[in-house]
């Protein structure tokens, strides 16, 4: 009843879904002209946008689990799983999905590129919640898709799906932002729990112990993906989350140095770096002398 559906082509989840295969790198299906399915979790080895219109069950992301919204826009990416449990029931599925092979971007620039849509690496409880205007704005990107899919394959083909596929992300990477923006209060609740964080793990000595926490550390205790929570930290305060890491590790290495009688060395091991050049060498980088001259000046 779970096993796993390997969606490895496009023309896999064409045949789960029971639609033609117009072209062997992009797909779009518009559900609400297929037949009724069984729920089935899939591995995907394409990319895949669904835009989903209406509630119709509890899904899973890998392990997460995400009752989605109206108008909400999901990213799946090659080697990600992503449905929801076959329960044993038939359902009309709704909504649109958009499917495009790492295949169709080789030799394009925007092969080069789709790495930075971190959106693709969100969790699904990270998805985008478009308003009726973006919404419309990605129904006509799907439309052109869709209306190349239709057409016979030709010298033009790749070029003008893989642009429109483009345009879309694009618009994606847009709304976005503005969904960052429209979500300030709860940024700003994630910014002082993160500041919260890193007072809480040097306070408790966890550098000594268990070294500098991680970006991915930090997403992983405010249960966030890696890429959203960077993203977010970015895009709320111009400054990267590695960023933070480091400021705060300075901030708390300046009060040490003039207020204890530690060695530098000592205390860089206790900051959570292994050999105490490397924190020299971020320590000049951030404050434009050494620890000694810093050190220096202050008690001079």
């Amino acid at each position: 009843m779970n096993e796993l559906l390997k969606a490895h082509t496009i023309y896999d989840y064409n045949e789960w879904a029971g639609v033609e295969t117009r072209h062997p790198l992009a797909g779009f299906i518009d559900f609400s002209t297929v037949a009724p399915l069984r729920h089935a979790r899939k591995f995907y080895g394409f990319y895949a946008v669904f835009l989903k219109d209406a509630k119709c069950g509890e899904l899973r992301y890998g392990r997460q689990r995400y009752d989605y919204q109206d108008g909400t826009l999901i990213f799946v990416a090659p080697g990600q799983t992503f449905g929801a449990e076959d329960d044993g029931t038939v359902f009309q599925p709704t909504g649109y999905l958009l499917m495009f092979h790492p295949d169709l971007l080789r030799n394009t620039p925007l092969g080069g590129q789709i790495k930075d849509y971190t959106f693709f690496s969100y969790e699904t409880n990270e998805a985008l919640h478009l308003s009726a205007e973006e919404r419309q704005i990605v129904m006509d990107c799907f439309r052109k898709i869709q209306y190349e899919l239709n057409h016979a394959i030709d010298k033009h083909s790749k070029a003008l799906i893989v642009d429109s596929v483009k345009m879309l992300l694009d618009y994606c990477t847009r709304f976005y932002d503005r969904q960052f923006v429209t979500r300030d209060n709860a940024n700003k609740d994630i910014l002082v729990r993160f500041e919260r964080l890193l007072n809480d793990y040097f306070a408790a000595g966890k550098a000594e112990s268990e070294g500098l926490p991680t970006v991915q550390y930090c997403a992983d205790a405010l249960h966030l993906s890696y890429n959203y929570f960077c993203d977010l930290i970015r895009k709320e305060t111009g400054v990267t989350a590695l960023g933070h890491i480091h400021d705060k590790v300075i901030d708390i290495a300046k009060t040490q140095i003039v207020s204890s009688g530690r060695t530098i060395s000592e205390i860089a091991y206790r900051l959570g770096f292994q050999y105490s050049q490397h924190f020299t060498r971020l320590f000049k980088k951030k404050v434009g002398c050494t620890p000694n001259t810093y050190r220096a000046q202050m008690i001079s």
